[in-house]
């Protein structure tokens, strides 16, 4: 290759380069820069609107189970979980109304508890059956036969944690065509976990329309 040739396309080469910087220099949000991530925003982040609370109206108690999940000792105490010891008297009012009206009551407890662990002011009379499981209290337990055989079409989930029990059983609850209701003073853990559930619950692409976010006393029969 001639000199002059040579030095031509090292001439190009050069302004080409030049160019692409001055490209990435002025356009730091293009694809050139290095985005940043969510932990590089976190402190920056807003929380969205709250969800609206919306009325409930039971039209067919026996249609409707009551689910009552983790309040248990181990997670329910005042150096854990206060919020969840707080919201314990609330679940005790709505399971009054619930058994007087006809509605199925089902309990959920972790694998290493025992059924005696449930907090006594809530715990299941005869006949209230119990499952057992992690976060998902479908997963390798009887909770959807159960719910079937009584013919169940509508949940109202409350429990312990709200990232864990709640969250998970709501919306396997809601995959597997149930409709679901979650009384927000029914579900604890902290403040954040709370929070993100019930956005997370209502802003699901797949089954937000069947869920809704509702308190106790906004549910009528």
């Amino acid at each position: 290759m001639k000199p002059k040739l040579i030095e031509r396309y090292s001439v190009l080469f050069a302004q080409i380069i030049t160019v692409a910087l001055f490209i990435v220099a002025m356009c730091p949000s293009s694809s050139f820069a290095q985005s940043k991530t969510i932990i590089d925003e976190w402190s920056s982040v807003q929380a969205p609107k709250p969800p609206e609370l919306k009325p409930v109206k039971i039209d067919d108690p026996k249609t409707t189970a009551y689910l009552i999940l983790d309040i248990i000792k181990q997670a329910c105490n005042n150096e854990r979980r206060p919020r969840c010891v707080a919201s314990v008297p609330k679940i005790q009012a709505f399971l009054k109304q619930a058994r007087a009206k006809g509605l199925a009551v089902i309990y959920s407890k972790t694998n290493s508890a025992k059924p005696s662990d449930v907090i006594q002011d809530v715990a299941p009379v005869e006949g209230e059956p119990m499952v057992s499981a992690g976060s998902d209290k479908f997963y390798k337990t009887d909770l959807e036969k159960i719910l079937h055989e009584k013919g169940i079409k509508t949940v109202i989930v409350v429990g312990t944690a709200a990232h864990g029990a709640v969250i998970f059983t709501a919306t396997e609850a809601a995959k597997r065509g149930f409709k679901v209701i979650v009384p927000v003073d029914g579900m604890s853990e902290s403040p954040y976990v709370e929070q993100y559930t019930a956005w997370h619950l209502v802003n699901n692409p797949s089954y937000a329309a069947q869920t809704t976010l509702t308190k106790f006393d906004m549910i009528g029969f």
